[in-house]
């Protein structure tokens, strides 16, 4: 999966929140069939995110494009998915996702819904909105090669706050071992790890400190609820021209230090061998990653 900063949700059937959303410039956008869209208006909102998806890649945009559907449980799962598969999708933002067999049950109707349809290499994204997800996070994230981003969750009143019974703070230290369980869990899974969510919406001074935070624990990108938050959050998770200069350098004084026959040696008065060399190089690999997302 592209190593998306932002990834900003809509209302499913709020069409005319698209331009604003791409005008916003997130990484990803999150078409939602769930929780935003009132029960009477499911069925009409799926034509509408096709549509939506069909306008956005018309436009020339490669923006993520994903689609929350409803839950397995709803029994509205494949009624959802055979109308937002379509050419120009990226993936399903899957919810509710208890236990690496949910995933497999994504996995048949995804199977299915992509040859009718013409379409293929759709990812998912994983929110972990449970107890029982959280203890099987690995498994999870393990269960298909389609899982290519987990959500390590911090919300003041979604899912996770009422599943974990926690009293939400800024500093988020009631949610440290879960998210970090789930952070380790993408790490071992080789996929990109998320987190969210930041509700207060006027707050962007509040939103840089979380994002930062999530960064400096090893999270890559936040999901976002409102476009506002865009901005913000993509500069906080993209490289800065100082960071990339270091890096290259080090990359650079440690290849000529090994031309050389030596293994070990002072970078910018810090001790560098080959494990900080290989570190560089990873790190540049994801910083000229997220550059692509912005072409």
């Amino acid at each position: 999966m592209r190593p998306y900063r932002s990834v900003l949700f809509l209302p499913g059937h709020r069409t005319t929140w698209v331009d604003k959303a791409l005008r916003a410039n997130a990484d990803a956008i999150v078409l939602d069939l769930e929780d935003s869209v009132p029960s009477g208006e499911k069925v009409a909102a799926r034509e509408a995110v096709a549509d939506s998806i069909r306008r956005v890649r018309e436009s020339g945009s490669e923006v993520g494009l994903f689609v929350r559907v409803n839950p397995l449980d709803t029994r509205l799962t494949g009624g959802d998915l055979e109308e937002v598969v379509v050419p120009g999708l990226t993936g399903v933002f899957a919810p509710k996702i208890e236990r690496s067999t949910d995933v497999l049950r994504y996995d048949a109707l995804l199977d299915h819904f992509e040859e009718r349809n013409g379409v293929s290499g759709l990812e998912y994204i994983v929110p972990v909105e449970t107890v029982r997800a959280i203890h099987d996070c690995l498994e999870i994230a393990t269960a298909s090669p389609r899982v290519g981003a987990m959500i390590g969750p911090t919300a003041e009143h979604a899912d996770i706050a009422k599943a974990v019974g926690y009293e939400w703070t800024p500093e988020g230290t009631e949610t440290l071992y879960h998210r970090s369980r789930i952070l380790l869990a993408c790490r071992e899974a080789g996929i990109h790890a998320l987190t969210g969510l930041w509700e207060d919406l006027a707050n962007l001074d509040g939103l840089r400190e979380f994002a930062a935070r999530g960064r400096q624990l090893g999270f890559r990108g936040v999901i976002a609820i409102h476009p506002s938050h865009v901005a913000a959050i993509n500069e906080v998770f993209s490289p800065s021209t100082e960071d990339v200069e270091f890096y290259q350098g080090l990359v650079e004084a440690y290849e000529k230090a090994r031309a050389e026959g030596t293994g070990a040696l002072r970078y910018r008065g810090l001790h560098i061998d080959k494990a900080h060399y290989d570190k560089a190089v990873e790190w540049l690999a994801r910083a000229e990653a997220i550059a692509g997302n912005g072409e």
